[in-house]
């Protein structure tokens, strides 16, 4: 059976609501516009789901190449662009500190009262060099504000197995993954060691831990519970913690789309 990308996905704003896709450039940093953005508290450190779960309500777009957010209500705010930001800080992503820049007071308190409590948002510029973790990765190999890779894949085989298992099923956002495939069996992306997407190469480089994040509802912003973790953990689970799904490097540049062929070179 032929594997093929099933689902693309971008996540502007670190921690907020994904975008379903059709297609998508490749850049240094991974799809384009794939959490560039990010918010951080009055320190400088980075704000997520796991705090403010409330964040994934908040839903981004991009017009004309410009961020745009909109709230649970409907309102909207646009984001200047980087040529407007008007100053330039150090930030914390895990034990990374990165080069950002803060764009706007406005958007500040826009985002300050949606979320509830002083926030800044951030932005990585294309010439900001964030190495990914060299026990893994290869120098040279970039991501933007990611926890760690520039992509991570899932595929729907594995979801399937999952949700064969809950009590409640569970959509594949709940993951928050970049690329999810179709036509292989459940978690045979733990075998692949570099594939390539649409002439796109990508090294298999480790598997992810999950966070809490995934015990948040998208559609309410709340967390719902141990699940779907507690029936993770009960199956694939090693040295106490969770797996489920990979991270990705890509070794070049270029347009992936729903659809394209995957094909396995390493396993």
């Amino acid at each position: 059976m032929t594997i093929r990308l099933s689902q693309l996905y971008i996540y502007p704003v670190k921690s907020m609501a994904g975008i379903p896709l059709e297609s998508s450039q490749v850049d240094a940093m991974g799809l384009k516009h794939d959490r560039r953005w990010m918010l951080v508290d009055r320190d400088g450190h980075f704000m997520t789901q796991r705090t403010h779960p409330h964040m994934v309500l908040i839903r981004p777009s991009i017009l004309d190449g410009r961020l745009v957010l909109t709230n649970s209500m409907g309102e909207s705010h646009r984001v200047p662009g980087i040529e407007h930001a008007e100053a330039t800080l150090g930030v914390q992503v895990w034990k990374d500190r990165v080069n950002a820049h803060r764009l706007s007071s406005d958007t500040d308190a826009w985002l300050s009262r949606e979320i509830g409590e002083p926030c800044q948002l951030v932005y990585i510029a294309d010439d900001e060099i964030r190495q990914c973790d060299l026990d893994y990765a290869k120098e040279g190999d970039r991501t933007g504000f990611s926890d760690g890779f520039p992509l991570l894949l899932i595929s729907e085989a594995s979801l399937a197995e999952l949700n064969n298992r809950l009590p409640e099923q569970v959509p594949m956002i709940r993951f928050r993954p970049n690329l999810v495939v179709a036509g292989c069996e459940a978690h045979a992306e733990d075998n692949w060691r570099a594939i390539r997407i649409g002439g796109i190469g990508f090294r298999v480089v480790k598997p992810c831990s999950r966070c809490p994040i995934p015990t948040v509802n998208p559609e309410t912003g709340r967390k719902e519970g141990p699940e779907p973790l507690k029936t993770l953990m009960s199956y694939r689970r090693r040295n106490n913690k969770v797996w489920f799904g990979q991270n990705l490097v890509h070794e070049g540049r270029g347009l992936l789309r729903v659809d394209a062929e995957v094909n396995i070179l390493v396993t």
